[in-house]
């Protein structure tokens, strides 16, 4: 309601002045002509209070023209709780919670665009009924090391599947007048030393693997805003990146939003204002200000800017050019009249929550159909993640969620309806904190019991179970899956491996719930018949895995990244690279990044990028071409896909394009199309699938510039990047 105040006082402003042009501030008018009157209607110190934070989260806005403060808040996965004015602590509010969704490496796994619509829709409309303008999300860095971690954070190692899941989220969430900050332009892919790491690739690697995320969100999304990253690029901190800001972004994509630092990202006001940035947020000054002035007048973007005008540094005409973009985006969002009022903490978002953290789950193993669960009998649920909480952690995604079902209180709902008997084991003890930034979860973690006397119980408890469910993996605490560190080793933490080795030899009937943002090191994967990846699923974290374990939920996620067997079969970490780099980083490999590096290195991975099981079965029949021949760039493919299987299911046909002449070198196979198909029991659709002309080019670095070249391209359809049930050649 405040905000529709604001309008009366724009009215009042506008109707009371003298003037022969034409008020644009009317709400009902163009919104770039109403940029270009308020904007003729600012002072200099309005235009550069415009550009730079008020608050931890805000701009102040244009008070004499009615134009209100424009408020962000942390994402991607819900709507982060209140913060204070100036700084990161609990204000005590008791109506900022949310509905946590999963976090959208589980997104990513669902490989259904569809859901990610809604996912962005709820999310949304949960941040439009708090008053946000803009969510800092989503976030499409490419996963190039499973230490990485903010890897939870994005949508796994392949340009095309982070790009395709981020677009419908990007839409659904601005259809609520609520802005998507996609982030973390660019090339973000370690934490520790982020704001020292500077990297170095080549320019194909940088235009084939790093930026198509964020070309897809700006040109297919319609992105209002985006984030820049706190690390270097080829010399340059990414907030003051010309090129990449400027001349890409801005140029080569047409891009008219806004641009804004990463909290405390900005380190040169000449950098900044040249670079492109638009936007500052978070610098920490560390000055004691006189009275009456506020530390954000020093910003970069703040008073050194304006002398740099007033001295001819700098002109006002790329001032304005910044004005104009906030401007734009604050006329999109706090005073768009079409926005919706929103909704919080809804049953319909609940719903959504469960569905996205259902189809996200993947099913890695399933020797001998331990699962689905059986009715009858007693379970034996082992770990710590069983009963942990996971949404107050994690750094700048930290949620206060309505509530966060654990994996053991949804078994315990779902076993009181069979009359099946549980039995809890803690079985390990990690990090035993339970609050961030003020917020707690309000459980009691601690647990002086050694690790013997813990493992003791667990066996014990298990031995005689009908099933063993252990829930174990990462959680969000530092080191781990969390902002600003990365993790320290890709093996599981808090000698887990040791503890599901001894349940494994004295009960066969088990399954390894693994809850995780990241690939982790599996030695014991031959010891179990059983693996199932959880994610980090939000409020409804727990009934979902419940809902898959019971079998009321046939899984259909698929990974988005590559687990490799040990660490150095990855890229960022093999022949004796390190992890993370302070300086100078080398992305040495290139373009071979995920399934291309193991593809091109002919080294096996733990589970491929795109796998996942079912409890049904799916056969592929002939493909049919709309030609055997590429014309203008495009082709279309259709698969018919049969369920063979006795329950109904969803199966995610992936299409990948191999080059079989190309001048330079490529990958084996590359993803260039998905879907995900729902079919009952001897059910058959033919799934449609187009090829545009991206799917055949690379980019030249002798011309710099896309190119397609002539030939045969081999078109490979499968369930799996390993998994290729189809071939056909066509040619261009």
């Amino acid at each position: 309601m405040k905000k529709f105040l604001f309008f009366a006082l724009l009215c009042t402003v506008a109707c009371g002045r003298q003037s022969d042009t034409p008020v644009y501030l009317d709400p009902t008018a163009d919104i770039e002509d109403r940029v270009e009157d308020a904007l003729s209607r600012m002072t200099l110190d309005e235009k550069i209070a415009a550009i730079h934070a008020q608050s931890t989260f805000s701009l102040p806005g244009v008070k004499k023209l009615g134009i209100p403060e424009l408020w962000t808040s942390d994402g991607p996965h819900g709507v982060r709780p209140e913060v204070p004015w100036n700084d990161w602590g609990n204000p005590g509010w008791n109506n900022d919670s949310c509905v946590a969704f999963p976090a959208l490496t589980c997104l990513a796994a669902t490989w259904n665009k569809e859901v990610a619509g809604l996912y962005g829709k709820a999310l949304g409309e949960e941040a439009r009924f708090r008053e946000k303008d803009v969510i800092l999300g989503p976030g499409v860095n490419m996963y190039r090391s499973p230490l990485c971690g903010r890897n939870f954070e994005y949508m796994g190692e392949d340009p095309y599947l982070a790009g395709k899941m981020a677009v419908p989220y990007i839409k659904g969430l601005q259809s609520n007048g609520v802005a998507a900050c996609v982030k973390h332009y660019a090339c973000n892919n370690e934490e520790r030393h982020r704001h020292k790491t500077d990297v170095e690739l080549s320019e194909r690697a940088l235009r084939e693997i790093y930026l198509p995320a964020f070309e897809m969100a700006v040109k297919e999304g319609g992105a209002w805003s985006m984030m820049a990253s706190y690390n270097l690029f080829r010399g340059t901190h990414c907030c003051h990146n010309g090129y990449l800001i400027n001349d890409i972004l801005k140029g080569e994509w047409g891009f008219d939003g806004v641009v804004m630092s990463d909290w405390a990202g900005c380190h040169d006001t000449e950098e900044a204002v040249l670079g492109g940035l638009d936007v500052e947020f978070g610098t920490k000054v560390g000055k004691k200000m006189p009275a009456g002035e506020s530390v954000y007048d020093i910003y970069y973007l703040a008073r050194p800017y304006k002398e740099g005008i007033l001295s001819g540094k700098f002109s006002e005409e790329g001032l304005d050019d910044k004005v104009r973009r906030v401007l734009r985006l604050t006329f999109k969002t706090a005073m768009n009249l079409d926005k919706p009022f929103g909704s919080m903490c809804t049953p319909e978002h609940l719903s959504v929550a469960r569905k996205v953290a259902q189809e996200g789950i993947v099913l890695l193993k399933n020797d001998g159909d331990v699962l689905p669960v059986k009715k009858g009998g007693k379970i034996s649920v082992v770990g710590e993640n069983a009963y942990k909480k996971m949404c107050i952690g994690g750094g700048s995604s930290m949620l206060k969620p309505v509530y966060e079902m654990s994996p053991l209180e949804g078994i315990l709902e779902k076993a009181a309806l069979e009359n099946m008997e549980v039995v809890y084991s803690r079985g390990y003890v990690g990090d035993t904190t339970t609050t961030q930034d003020g917020i707690s979860s309000f459980q009691k973690l601690a647990d002086d019991r050694s690790k013997e006397e813990l493992i003791a119980e667990a066996v014990e408890n298990s031995r005689d179970a009908d099933y063993v469910i252990y829930v174990g993996g990462l959680n969000k605490s530092l080191y781990q899956d969390c902002e600003n560190r990365d993790r320290l080793e890709y093996g599981l933490p808090y000698d887990q491996d040791e503890l599901i080795s001894a349940l494994a030899k004295v009960n066969k009937n088990m399954t390894v719930v693994i809850i995780s943002g990241n690939a982790v090191a599996m030695p014991w994967i031959d010891e179990v018949p059983s693996v199932l990846l959880g994610w980090y699923g939000g409020s409804e974290a727990g009934r979902a895995i419940a809902d898959v374990l019971f079998g009321d939920v046939n899984p259909s996620g698929r990974l988005p990244f590559t687990f490799p067997v040990k660490l150095e079969d990855n890229p960022a970490h093999y022949n004796g690279k390190t992890f993370p780099t302070r300086g100078k980083n080398h992305y040495d490999e290139g373009i071979f990044l995920g399934y291309r590096w193991h593809e091109k290195m002919d080294i096996k991975p733990l589970f491929a990028f795109g796998h996942g099981l079912s409890y049904t079965s799916f056969e592929y029949g002939d493909v049919t071409l709309s030609s055997k021949m590429i014309r203008n760039g495009k082709i279309s493919i259709g698969v018919p896909v049969t369920n063979v299987g006795k329950v109904a299911g969803s199966e995610v046909v992936q299409v990948y394009v191999h080059d079989c002449e190309a001048s330079v070198e490529m990958p084996q196979k590359q993803l260039k199309g998905f879907d995900k198909v729902y079919l009952e029991p001897g059910e058959t659709k033919t799934v449609s699938i187009e090829l545009g002309p991206d799917a055949f080019r690379f980019f030249d670095e002798e011309t710099m510039t896309w190119k397609t070249e002539p030939g045969d391209f081999e078109i490979l359809i499968g369930s799996a990047s390993d998994n290729i049930l189809k071939t056909v050649t066509v040619a261009l």
